[in-house]
């Protein structure tokens, strides 16, 4: 059987979302810049694009900025907040410890430029609370970034109550809702998010483009120039045919959202229930509020890369954390936040799964997880020692 449990890292392109980029590519070739006829065509389909992508997040058109991808849109919003903070005197910034590296990088750089970044730590469970971000809050901060549902344990944090604590307290909220978008219902303007990030590859939309909402009001930092492309806001020709797959894949996606949840959180449950048998496991992050497709477990005694090769063997496309990060050998930044030590987070497993998914191969992930984390252990010095007594176990 073969079966892909790594939806997190990217999903496979929808039928629909793939006829219509191949439609665009063949039919829709003019430059949407251009003025003649083919030109405006072309500008026509973008701006329905826009417009729908709109409403489905509840933004206006004109809000709406294609990238390349979340990252992109991750870097312009945090930069423009940025700068926007710096010409009024405020240079401090809150997030929090486990946020995707493309935030933690771009705030790092900032840091090197005179800006003071408060990273929140994260709780057990994988949240923050909304009393937390007030508490931070200073008269020089300019920015609060923090993502809507973490990239590798799920857990969904309260965005709509961040916001209103930062629209009370008039600094700018930034959301990354890279993983959230097209799985979770977003409403910019009910969850007084002024900044957001998304992109389409997460969503069963082509890779290389995103989205970056801006609230209207909220001049951006350019990270491209050339060009007056996106109302000066994200230099070069826009990928139209890719646009308009992701406006398809994310119109799919949000139709039916509540009932697509609701069958995909049943299976997340029976593999949480399944796995959780395993002796010396945990489940990493909230087991309510947390991605409806999301099951990420460390094992004691094992290490996760050799757990994802075997399981590979067995048909299983798995990983261990952010697909962003797979070559590091150090341990989860994530897992660490929410205090898992060192020789817990090497022994880490992440399956996300969608709506393709099935009862029958969410039984047969429960049996090769098992077989292959007793085997694992079977051969394991450290394991050994840990049932001798000569080590204590530290998962119970």
């Amino acid at each position: 059987m073969k079966i892909y449990a790594d939806h997190a890292a990217t999903t496979k392109i929808s039928e629909a979302a793939a006829a219509a980029m191949l439609y665009h590519m063949n039919e829709t070739y003019g430059n949407p810049s251009s003025l003649h006829t083919e030109g405006q065509r072309a500008a026509e389909v973008l701006a329905d694009a826009r417009g729908r992508i709109a409403r489905l997040l509840g933004a206006e058109p004109r809000e709406i900025i294609f990238t390349s991808g979340g990252s992109e849109a991750d870097n312009q919003a945090i930069l423009s907040a940025a700068r926007l903070g710096e010409q009024k005197g405020k240079k401090h910034i809150i997030s929090t410890a486990f946020e995707h590296h493309a935030v933690l990088h771009t705030l790092q750089a900032l840091e090197k430029q005179g800006f003071e970044v408060t990273l929140l730590d994260v709780h057990e469970n994988g949240l923050i609370t909304p009393e937390e971000v007030a508490a931070a809050i200073r008269p020089d901060t300019c920015l609060v970034t923090v993502m809507f549902a973490n990239n590798e344990i799920g857990t969904v944090q309260p965005i709509a109550e961040i916001g209103e604590v930062c629209r009370e307290r008039e600094v700018l909220f930034h959301t990354d809702a890279v993983q959230a978008a097209g799985h979770l219902p977003i409403d910019v303007i009910a969850q007084n998010v002024d900044l957001l990030s998304l992109s389409a590859h997460k969503f069963h939309g082509p890779r290389g483009v995103g989205v970056l909402y801006a609230k209207k009001g909220i001049p951006l930092t350019s990270l491209i120039e050339g060009g007056a492309q996106e109302r000066g806001r994200r230099a070069g020709t826009e990928n139209l045919p890719a646009i308009v797959g992701m406006a398809v894949a994310l119109e799919e996606a949000c139709t039916d959202l509540a009932g697509k949840r609701e069958r995909l959180t049943a299976l997340r449950d029976r593999l949480i229930r399944g796995l959780s048998a395993i002796p010396h496991s945990v489940l990493n992050g909230d087991p309510v509020r947390r991605l409806p497709g999301n099951v990420h477990f460390c094992f004691e005694g094992i290490e996760g890369e050799s757990l994802l090769l075997l399981l590979d063997d067995k048909g299983i496309a798995a990983s261990s954390g952010s697909a962003c990060t797979s070559g590091s050998l150090d341990p989860s930044h994530v897992l660490l936040a929410i205090g898992r030590p060192h020789e817990i987070a090497h022994g880490s497993l992440r399956l996300t799964l969608s709506a393709e998914n099935t009862e029958e191969e969410v039984d047969y992930l429960i049996a090769a997880v098992t077989d292959v984390v007793a085997y694992l252990r079977s051969i394991s010095p450290v394991w050994r020692e840990l049932v001798s007594g000569k080590q204590k176990f530290i998962l119970n």
